[in-house]
């Protein structure tokens, strides 16, 4: 046998035999977390601002594809409206669940920002004969 076969055999012996023993100083206990510092769902028990965030992130990215026209400013404003309407919505998902100050307040700023700049893209594909 050479060395590597060696060494490969050895570490295969020993990781069937630490399976084996059920060897797992966490055994039991999933000390993983998420990028906020929070362990993971449980399969199955999605929160409900995850479904929403979701939802609202499918419907943006389908109203998104739009059929492009070679005007860029119609295409601009088409592809940044739903853009912004997602925006909304995800802002709306955390005024709903949210406890935190700073992110609700910020959460409202979008919803009024947003709306503000839909209504003036909006203005943009009608004064271009597209809306």
């Amino acid at each position: 046998m050479t060395m590597k076969t060696t060494l490969a055999a050895a570490l295969a012996v020993l990781a069937l035999g630490t399976a084996a023993l059920g060897h797992d100083d966490h055994a039991g206990h999933d000390h993983r977390v998420d990028n906020h510092g929070q362990p993971p769902a449980k399969k199955g028990a999605e929160a409900a601002s995850t479904r929403a965030f979701r939802e609202a992130n499918l419907r943006m990215h389908g109203d998104m594809d739009i059929a492009y026209s070679g005007d860029v400013d119609r295409d601009f404003a088409a592809g940044m409206i739903p853009h912004h309407a997602g925006a909304i919505a995800m802002a709306k998902v955390a005024l709903q669940y949210s406890k935190d100050p700073e992110v609700r307040a910020l959460a409202e700023r979008i919803v009024q920002a947003q709306d503000a700049e839909i209504a003036q893209m909006q203005a943009i594909l009608k004064r271009k004969g597209t809306h």
